[in-house]
């Protein structure tokens, strides 16, 4: 037996340093008419890194924190913490500046970098975080120093990548929890450097260096991940300009630049396939139209592989695994639902993953039978930042417990069944919504629909329909339900129907129960 003597990795900045030099010239990044080279992108991070150093002593094991708008400076912010073997800590961009200082506080923050709409969050943090060696703004602002004017001074200058273990923390994704505040999910430089092979591998094989990838989420998120992952390749990242989101300057973008690939939630790609635009631009160049982050209902997938033809790739998996949990690959996509098919599966194991759907008491159970799906492999989180308790209650015997509840076929393709926090009891019965909620979205006049428990004096609990209607229909709930009986169980039925104008939607898209809740209960609809 040989000794294993070293655990070191590359760190994931010598992808851009590998860029750099095999293709200095090509595209690194396109956004708002311009255009940044993999030379150009290297000497910038080289710049920022320097300045991040030698103004704010920023080094390995030290967290910036970053709340900005998808850009340029967004990638180089994560790069120059990356080959400094800093620690990349990016906060969802519309949070409040209470969550930011919240987050800052929990990573211990050394620097913050923010867009300068973000003056709040700037004084917030400051607050919170007293030994905070500065603050830089993107923009001119009167709150921190000028990331460009920082950048200028050290353009010229080079730093090499820092040396980094498997282990070596490099980037602390603040989870968007179901219940209480975020937790910090601890990802990792070999980690992450998996995750690149694995989106190779089962998400966007073939891809290289003419390709490009049209970046829709935040980057702060699943976004980032995929935006590593074109990184390992040498391909393009083509921004959307700010202003929220727009499908036909979307089109517009996937046909100038030819794009190959992008990453979204299924509500935004029921936008894009749902809009005129979609029938005027030429989307040929598209190989993968990757969603994830919520269930894609049937009937969206079905207008999506009418417009876009056979491209879908459906990932499921959550930040602590790095989204790596199954995949639903373009050939596993059918507009039928004969035998064979698999309607409501979201695919098989993810290379290098294993899940096993387990009982309360973690015995593993055949297929067909329904529990908690989870997972083992190189991309699960090593755990959560400082909270014991939360680790006890996510790993059991080396497993790690997603909290969603599913079941595994003969040849395992999983089917989720929902989330355990979603799942109400009714006349002590449990009731799963996805189910239900697929059946109505069957329904012509039915566009969007959330369904949550509720109490009720004689059940427990019933079943809330948040549904929002086809333009220009009104659905009548006796009609719905009538619709309803049959294809599922009546003690699964909604006893009450309420209609929305539209459906709450966190900054990625996702359509959230907790969201939902708080929407109704901001309007005293509950």
């Amino acid at each position: 037996m040989v000794a294993r003597c070293s655990n070191r990795v590359i760190n994931l900045a010598h992808f851009l340093t590998r860029n750099a030099a095999r293709w200095p010239a090509r595209p690194a990044i396109v956004w708002e008419g311009s255009t940044w080279t993999w030379m150009e992108l290297d000497a910038r991070v080289s710049a920022l890194a320097c300045a991040l150093q030698s103004s704010y002593d920023l080094g390995k094991g030290d967290c910036l924190l970053v709340q900005a708008e998808n850009s340029n400076q967004m990638t180089e912010i994560m790069l120059a913490a990356f080959r400094l073997g800093a620690i990349w800590v990016p906060c969802n961009f519309r949070q409040a500046p209470a969550e930011t200082a919240y987050a800052a506080q929990k990573a211990k923050a050394k620097v913050f970098v923010c867009d300068a709409g973000f003056a709040a969050q700037a004084t917030a943090v400051r607050s919170a975080s007293p030994d905070l060696s500065g603050c830089i703004s993107i923009g001119e602002s009167d709150f921190g120093d000028s990331y460009e004017v920082l950048v200028s001074r050290h353009l010229g200058k080079t730093i090499a990548n820092a040396e980094v273990d498997y282990t070596d923390p490099c980037w602390l994704f603040f989870t968007s929890g179901s219940t209480g505040r975020p937790k910090a999910v601890v990802l990792s430089h070999g980690q992450i450097g998996f995750v690149c092979v694995n989106y190779m591998a089962d998400l966007i094989p073939g891809t290289t260096e003419e390709d490009a990838s049209l970046v829709i989420a935040p980057l702060s998120h699943g976004a980032g991940l995929q935006q590593i992952a074109q990184l390992s390749a040498g391909s393009a990242h083509v921004l959307m300009p700010r202003g929220g989101f727009n499908p036909a300057v979307a089109f517009d973008l996937i046909e100038k630049h030819r794009v190959s690939n992008l990453f979204t939630v299924p509500t935004i790609v029921k936008r894009l396939v749902e809009d005129p635009a979609v029938d005027l631009h030429d989307h040929s160049s598209l190989r993968h139209v990757i969603y994830a982050g919520a269930p894609m209902y049937r009937e969206d997938q079905k207008t999506a592989l009418q417009k876009l033809g056979p491209v879908l790739v459906q990932y499921y998996g959550l930040g602590e695994v790095t989204g790596n949990i199954t995949v639903l690959r373009p050939q596993d996509h059918h507009l039928d639902d004969g035998p064979g098919t698999r309607a409501g599966t979201c695919g098989t194991e993810r290379t290098g993953i294993e899940v096993s759907i387990q009982d309360e008491d973690g015995n593993h159970l055949p297929p067909h039978q329904t529990g908690e799906v989870c997972v083992i492999g190189a991309a699960v989180c090593a755990g959560y930042l400082e909270d014991e308790a939360a680790n006890a209650k996510s790993f059991r015997n080396g497993w790690f417990r997603t909290g969603d509840i599913g079941h595994m076929d003969e040849e395992r393709f999983l089917y989720l069944t929902g989330r355990a926090s979603d799942m109400y009891i009714s006349g002590g019965s449990n009731v799963y919504p996805k189910e239900v909620e697929e059946v109505l979205l069957t329904h012509p006049q039915i566009s969007e629909v959330a369904i949550l428990g509720i109490p009720d004096p004689q059940w427990g609990e019933i079943g809330l329909a948040v549904c929002v209607a086809v333009a220009g229909e009104t659905p009548d709930p006796a009609v719905l339900s009538d619709f309803l009986n049959g294809q599922v169980a009546r003690y699964k039925m909604p006893a009450r129907y309420l209609f929305i104008e539209e459906m709450p939607t966190s900054a990625y898209g996702k359509i959230t129960k907790k969201l939902v809740r708080e929407h109704l209960s901001e309007r005293g609809l509950l």
